[in-house]
């Protein structure tokens, strides 16, 4: 049982709430602290203090009062008026990290809600029931209000959930939770709606996604370094000590682990005099010396310098994530002392340019991996096969791997058009610069899944290539990513079905399986 009191919920916290499904409870500092302001909605209303969605309408309405009978009405419509988002429903961890999100940060005690109320929402997640929720609808400001609202729905009785792999009504969600359709109070209906977790659920399963991706795409590389026979040097860390940006320095480190022991890449990174002093060097008995070349193409020599970034971007999306997940972001927010402020803390711009960057930097994940798929198809010269086949003209082996690859990596440069430089006016202009952060969000998971899919592309070929090897010369690490490829999917001998084979690499690659306890 994860304890949640709105301020101190880590990422593997939520991990395990979201993707191992567990249960999760509310401290009593958190209640006593919820429950404290909702106090102060009930003096506002009857003291009849004029208080923007508690007693006045929205948006551009927020300039008509609400009548004192009427409040709780005002609740339920907001829910049901703001229902209306389209497309397939999000994923079931989508859900989970909502619900989840939505919860801690109404746990800080700032939106005039109910503990009551949020308990509704804690025993969704506990008995796994996820409200179907539309993909498409929010605009990233005034909050993620519609995926919000079709996540409140249920608790009112409205919608449909899913559970235990079947949709069911919200009528019979609410019993399998032991509650009665909620009957919201003054402010509540606004507090349940109003935040940015629809961005923040989506930008923290692109994390996750993304973090295992580099991973793999670190283990791709490495295997494309051996399969091309290249160069270490580019990895030496005395060169990127000498330009010390994080990321870098990480990934260098990572493929120089990944690599240690090889005898089929050139270890060109020893001093003149100890090259001198190597009798194999001098007597040309390397197992791989091609003495007229002195360094690989851009796609292995630069293998840190561009992965690098992309593992600074998803340090700094996990940090943005981080602080967001464990922020207040609705409006208005209510003090325990009767402060009521107005504000603007669901704007998602913050997550719309964080999350731009990171679909940027995972696209150039994909972009140098088909460079590399192009490199290991046509690399007579490194003694391949071209296409990575034998008897070529028969067969056309792996050439038409690098096709879908370049379709893919195009297809991003399309996805990673900014979405967070766009705005269009809602609400009757009221709400006149929206972020577009959900945009950025959604955009983010299209492009780790076609990348996922050039990165098992790469697998594919780089285990190809080796086949040509001597398995024996291949470092310890590479080896198991090798051995676990070719549990998954055989050598080619000669033209098959692939679609199956790259649809293997690519769950595994979702998965982890190929670099757990590697990388």
């Amino acid at each position: 049982m994860i304890e949640l009191d709105g301020n101190n919920l880590t990422l593997e916290q939520a991990e395990r709430i979201i993707i191992a499904q567990q249960p999760v409870t509310i401290t009593t500092t958190a209640r006593r602290c919820v429950d404290e302001t909702s106090a102060i909605i009930e003096k506002i209303v009857a003291a009849r203090r004029p208080a923007y969605g508690i007693n006045t309408g929205f948006g551009k309405l927020s300039d008509r009062a609400i009548p004192i009978d009427n409040l709780r009405a005002l609740q339920r419509n907001i829910i049901l008026s703001h229902s209306t988002g389209v497309g397939e429903p999000l994923s079931i961890e989508a859900v989970r990290a909502m619900i989840l999100f939505r919860i801690n940060s109404l746990l800080k005690g700032l939106s005039g809600i109910r503990s009551t109320t949020i308990d509704y929402l804690v025993q969704l997640l506990n008995h796994k029931i996820h409200p179907l929720i539309p993909s498409k609808g929010s605009v990233g400001s005034s909050g993620d209000l519609i995926p919000l609202a079709h996540m409140a729905a249920i608790l009112l009785g409205e919608g449909e959930a899913e559970h235990n792999g079947r949709v069911i009504s919200a009528t019979e969600a609410l019993k399998l939770i032991d509650r009665p359709p909620l009957d919201l109070a003054p402010k509540e209906g606004l507090a349940l709606l109003n935040g940015t977790q629809y961005m923040s659920a989506l930008g923290f399963l692109a994390l996750l996604r993304g973090k295992r991706l580099l991973k793999n795409a670190v283990a791709a590389g490495s295997l494309v370094l051996e399969g091309l026979q290249g160069f270490t040097a580019p990895f030496d860390e005395r060169l990127h000590a000498v330009r010390p940006h994080p990321g870098q320095v990480e990934i260098a480190r990572l493929i120089r682990r990944m690599i240690a022991g090889s005898r089929l890449v050139q270890k060109t990174d020893e001093s003149f005099e100890d090259r001198l002093n190597d009798k194999h060097y001098t007597e040309g008995e390397t197992d791989c010396c091609r003495p007229q070349e002195v360094q690989d193409s851009y796609s292995l020599r630069c293998l840190p310098q561009v992965l690098g970034p992309a593992w600074e971007a998803l340090a700094f999306l996990a940090e943005k994530i981080t602080v967001e997940i464990n922020s207040a972001t609705d409006n208005p927010l209510i003090w325990s002392d009767g402060t009521v402020i107005s504000g603007g803390n669901f704007h998602g711009q913050i997550l719309a340019l964080t999350l731009d960057m990171t679909a940027m930097a995972i696209a150039e994940i994909g972009s140098i991996a088909e460079r590399q798929i192009d490199r290991l198809l046509t690399s007579s010269d490194r003694g391949l096969p071209l296409f990575l086949v034998e008897n070529s003209g028969l067969n056309s082996g792996l050439m038409i791997t690098q096709y879908t690859a370049a379709a893919l990596v195009s297809e991003n440069k399309i996805l990673c058009h900014p979405a967070g430089v766009d705005s269009i006016p809602t609400s009757g202009g009221k709400e006149d610069h929206n972020s577009m952060g959900s945009i950025a969000a959604d955009k983010n998971l299209r492009v780790i899944e076609n990348v996922e899919q050039v990165v098992a592309i790469t697998l594919l070929c780089a285990a190809q290539a080796l086949d040509f090897r001597l398995s024996d010369h291949l470092a310890g690490s590479t080896r198991q990513v090798y051995e676990r490829i070719r549990r998954l999917v055989p050598h080619l001998a000669g033209d098959r079905f692939l679609a199956q084979d790259i649809d293997r690499l690519t769950r595994a690659v979702k998965d982890g399986e190929l670099i757990d306890g590697i990388l």
